[in-house]
């Protein structure tokens, strides 16, 4: 059956998609191996499955210097709390490589602001510090001096009147903005993720040696951040 599984999604889906359906299959058959609801036998030969060959064309983009110029434009036009907050989050976006989720973790309290340095919240419970450059530091200090000290997420959703909730931003409506944005800068779109991508491929076009850039990046696997 696992093999039947197998060469269906293999004519079905691109490698590494195939690659990844069948890991979570394979999950899922070796928590039933250890709740008892199945032999180790039969387990050993269900995920005895050959490797499926070839890689997909990776997905996202890197963006020039003169698309995020043009996305900075875009924010700095927009007079309005949200245009404000909006070049915050590309910023930390770009300037920091955030993903979109530890971008709306943020509090206001992991921000020190007199030294520029931001505590991130990573994936798997893990913890690292970012460092805000110059030109991030003043998008941000500036989002905050409109914002205001209270306690609680560091980005919230604007009505439309202007009016600042003290919800915290979902990852879908972090998406949302960047998506808008990227339209005003009449450009080809991209999403949270290239920024970050962008992050990452500078730093290495700079020269910033691999390790490094895997721990600003909060990669586990440094196969990551070469991919």
């Amino acid at each position: 059956d696992t093999s039947a599984v197998r060469s269906w999604l293999v004519n079905r889906y691109a490698p590494n998609t195939s690659k990844r359906l069948l890991a979570a299959l394979r999950g899922v058959l070796k928590e039933c191996w250890r709740m008892g609801l199945m032999q180790h036998d039969d387990f050993a030969k269900a995920t005895d499955l050959s490797s499926v060959l070839g890689e997909s064309e990776p997905s996202g983009r890197a963006l020039s210097m003169e698309e995020l110029q043009k996305v900075f434009d875009a924010c700095h036009r927009d007079a309005s709390p949200a245009g404000i907050r909006d070049g915050a989050i590309i910023g930390l976006l770009y300037g920091l490589g955030l993903r979109r989720s530890e971008v709306v973790s943020l509090d206001l309290s992991d921000y020190n602001q007199s030294q520029g340095i931001i505590s991130v919240h990573g994936k798997g419970n893990t913890y690292r510090l970012g460092y805000a450059m110059e030109q991030v530091r003043q998008l941000l200090d500036a989002w905050i001096h409109l914002r205001g000290g209270w306690g609680g997420p560091m980005f919230s959703p604007i009505n439309k009147g202007g009016g600042m909730a003290t919800t915290r931003f979902t990852p879908q409506g972090l998406a949302l903005v960047v998506k808008k944005r990227a339209g005003e800068a009449e450009g080809d779109t991209f999403s949270c993720h290239d920024l970050r991508r962008t992050f990452i491929t500078n730093l290495l076009d700079f020269g910033v040696d691999l390790s490094t850039v895997q721990k600003l990046a909060g990669h586990r696997n440094i196969s990551t951040t070469i991919i």
